[in-house]
């Protein structure tokens, strides 16, 4: 039976996540928005280097403001990114995600850090994120060994 206007295919939350990772490489604000419920949150470390230095919120709300950061305000501070995973679990409608993220910092020096993120999937689009990583690492390679 073809799908109905509007009507989405449903998937697995992995499968669901798995895409998100995919969109967000596209940089289109509206299609990273429509992977999010409207009232989706992203949590990351307070005080992370990437939030003090973009004077950006670690705890955003709405799939509005997650994906502007997504397509747009990270790269203010992040050029040439280079994800690589190095696991994807799924329990439910719970999906964790390892990765190690490389990129050029604006000034031109390299970063990279592991990260892990913990998605919980509503039907078909993503509810909320934990997003994990480690801060003193990042911290260092944004503002320098002394900081």
């Amino acid at each position: 039976m073809p799908m109905q206007a509007g009507e989405r295919l449903v998937t697995s939350p992995k499968d669901v996540v798995l895409n998100a990772w995919k969109t967000f490489s596209s940089r289109d604000a509206k299609r990273i928005a429509a992977l999010f419920t409207d009232d989706a949150e992203w949590i990351a470390p307070k005080g992370n280097a990437a939030a003090v230095a973009l004077d950006h919120t670690d705890h955003m709300v709405g799939a509005d403001q997650i994906a502007r950061f997504i397509a747009q305000e990270m790269h203010r501070m992040f050029s040439s990114v280079d994800i690589a995973f190095r696991g994807v679990y799924a329990d439910g409608d719970v999906v964790i995600v390892e990765e190690r993220m490389r990129a050029t910092l604006a000034g031109g020096k390299p970063y990279e850090n592991d990260y892990c993120f913990v998605f919980t999937v509503a039907g078909d689009r993503i509810g909320k994120v934990r997003e994990y990583m480690d801060t003193r690492k990042g911290w260092r390679m944004v503002f320098g060994e002394g900081a």
